[in-house]
C-alpha cells in the first residue's frame, strides 16, 4: 500500500458529512436573501432622500401646496421600517420569502400614501409602481409576485377613486402640463436607472449563489469518488492481511532451519524479507486504523518540530534519504496532535517531488500568522499549465500513466478537510514548488478532542 492508498481512508466520515451538506443549500440561499434585503434597504434610503428633496422643491419652489406634515410622517415610517429591517438582518433567523414580500408590500403602500397627498393618480411618479412589480418578479416566488401585482393595481384604483387634486398657485394650464410631462420623464428615467442598478446587483447575487451551488455539487462528486476509493482500499487491506500473516509465519519457520544457519548471506536476505513483510503489515494496519476499523489508542501529543522531524525521518528510512534536503525554520515549542493523515499527505508530496526530481528534493517549514507552512521544491520539469489550472481534480497528472494524478487530488482534499489549502507553482529557476498551508489551531490538542 502506498501513502496515497492510506490517505484514501483518512477523512471518510468527514467527507461523507461534507457530501450531505452539499445537498443542503439553505445556508447559501439565506445569504442571497439577506443580500437582496440589503439591496431593498439601500433602495429605500435613496427613496427617502429623493422624496425629501422632491417634496421640499415642489412645495417651496414650484408653488404647489403639499401637506408637509403628513408626507414627512410617511417618510419617518419608512425610516423606522429601514431600521427594523437592519435589525432583522442581524437576527440569526433565516430571511424567508415572506420577509421580502412584506418589505415590497410596505414600500408600495408608502408610495401610495405619498401619491395620494401629491395629486393621486395624476401624479407622474405613479410609474414607480412598475419598479415594485419588476423587483417582485426578480426577488419573489410566483405567488408573491402576483400578490404585488394585485396590490399595486388595487392601490392605483384607490388613487383614481379617491383622487385628491394638488393645488398650485400662479401656474397656467400650459405650464402645469409642461411640469407634468417633465415629471413623467423624470419618473421613467428614475425607474430605468434604479432597475438597471439594483436588478444588476440582485442578478450578481444570484450568479454567485449558482456558482457556489455548482462548487458544492462538484465537491460532493469528488468526495463520493474518494469514499468509493476508500472502501476499495479498506477491502484490499482486509484481503492482504491474511496472506501477509501467512508469509510472516513461513519466514519465521524458515529462520529456524539449519540451512540458513550455515549460510549467513541467506539468513540476512531472509531477515530483509521479514522486514519488508512487517512493513507491509504496518501499512495495512495504518489503512485500517484510518478507516476506523481498529483502535489506535489515545491521541498522541507532540510538538510541531518533533512531528515534522519524525515525518522526514520515516520518509528517509524507506526511500533514498540522500535526495531530501530538510530546512525547518521552527523556533520554540509548539504543542500539536501528531496527525497521521498529515504525515501521509507530506509523504505523498515528497514522493511526487522525488519522482519528478530523483536527485534533489528540498523541504522547508515555518509558522506565520498562526499558519503552518510546509514547502516542497524539486528540480524536475515542473507542472504544465493544464495541471496548474486543474489543481486538485482527479487524474490530473503529468506522469502519463493510467490512474495517475490521484495523489495531489487527495492531498488537496485532506488539507481542505483540515481547514488548509494547497498551492502549486513552477519555480523561475526550474522545477516545481508545492506549498501546504494549515491553520495551527486545527492541530491543537483541545480542538482535536472536541471533534
Amino acid at each position: 500500500m502506498t501513502p496515497t492508498a492510506r490517505i484514501l481512508i483518512a477523512g471518510m466520515s468527514g467527507w461523507l458529512s461534507g457530501a450531505r451538506a452539499a445537498d443542503n443549500a439553505a445556508g447559501p440561499a439565506d445569504a442571497i436573501a439577506r443580500q437582496n434585503m440589503l439591496q431593498l434597504i439601500h433602495l429605500r434610503w435613496i427613496a427617502v432622500v429623493g422624496q425629501v428633496v422632491t417634496i421640499l422643491a415642489v412645495h417651496f419652489s414650484l408653488g404647489f401646496h403639499l401637506p408637509l406634515a403628513a408626507m414627512m410622517l410617511v417618510l419617518a415610517a419608512l425610516v423606522v421600517l429601514n431600521l427594523f429591517s437592519l435589525l432583522r438582518l442581524k437576527s440569526a433567523k433565516p430571511i424567508g420569502p415572506y420577509d421580502l414580500f412584506l418589505a415590497l408590500a410596505l414600500d408600495s403602500l408608502a408610495l401610495t400614501a405619498q401619491l395620494y397627498f401629491s395629486g393621486g393618480a395624476t401624479n407622474p411618479f405613479t410609474t414607480l409602481y412598475l419598479l415594485h412589480v419588476i423587483l417582485g418578479v426578480v426577488l419573489l416566488e410566483v405567488w408573491a409576485t402576483w400578490a404585488i401585482v394585485f396590490l399595486t393595481s388595487f392601490c392605483f384604483l384607490l388613487l383614481v377613486a379617491a383622487n385628491r387634486p394638488v393645488i398650485a398657485t400662479g401656474l397656467s394650464d400650459q405650464a402645469f402640463f409642461g411640469l407634468f410631462i417633465m415629471g413623467m420623464m423624470m419618473g421613467v428615467v428614475l425607474d430605468a436607472v434604479l432597475l438597471v442598478t439594483f436588478v444588476s446587483r440582485i442578478n450578481s447575487n444570484l450568479r454567485r449563489h449558482d456558482a457556489h451551488l455548482a462548487e458544492l455539487r462538484q465537491r460532493a462528486a469528488e468526495e463520493t469518488h474518494i469514499v468509493r476509493m476508500g472502501l476499495l482500499a479498506s477491502g484490499a487491506a482486509h484481503e492482504l492481511g491474511t496472506p501477509l500473516a501467512t508469509l510472516d509465519v513461513i519466514l519465521g519457520d524458515w529462520r529456524r532451519m539449519k540451512v540458513f544457519a550455515k549460510h549467513p548471506d541467506l539468513a540476512q536476505e531472509l531477515e530483509d524479507m521479514r522486514g519488508e513483510v512487517k512493513r507491509c503489515k504496518d501499512i495495512v494496519t495504518g489503512v485500517l486504523l484510518s478507516a476506523g476499523e481498529a483502535r489506535s489508542g489515545e491521541v498522541r501529543a507532540s510538538t510541531l518540530r518533533a512531528f515534522l522531524d519524525e515525518v522526514v525521518d520515516e520518509w528517509r528510512a524507506t526511500r533514498d534519504g540522500e535526495v531530501l534536503t530538510y530546512a525547518p525554520d521552527l523556533s520554540g515549542v509548539v504543542p500539536i496532535v501528531a496527525e497521521s493523515t498529515l504525515k501521509q499527505v507530506i509523504h505523498n508530496v515528497l514522493d511526487n517531488a522525488r519522482d519528478a526530481s530523483p536527485h534533489a528534493v528540498r523541504m522547508s517549514a515555518h509558522v506565520a500568522d498562526g499558519w503552518i507552512v510546509v514547502a516542497v521544491e524539486d528540480q524536475g520539469p515542473g507542472f504544465t499549465a493544464e495541471t496548474l489550472e486543474n489543481l486538485g481534480t482527479p487524474y490530473n497528472s503529468t506522469k502519463g500513466r493510467a490512474g495517475g494524478g490521484l495523489g495531489l487530488f487527495l492531498v488537496v482534499n485532506v488539507l481542505r478537510k483540515l481547514g488548509g489549502e494547497v498551492a502549486a507553482a513552477n519555480r523561475p529557476e526550474g522545477g516545481a514548488r508545492v506549498v501546504l498551508s494549515l491553520p495551527l489551531a486545527s492541530l491543537q490538542i483541545g480542538r482535536r478532542h472536541a471533534r
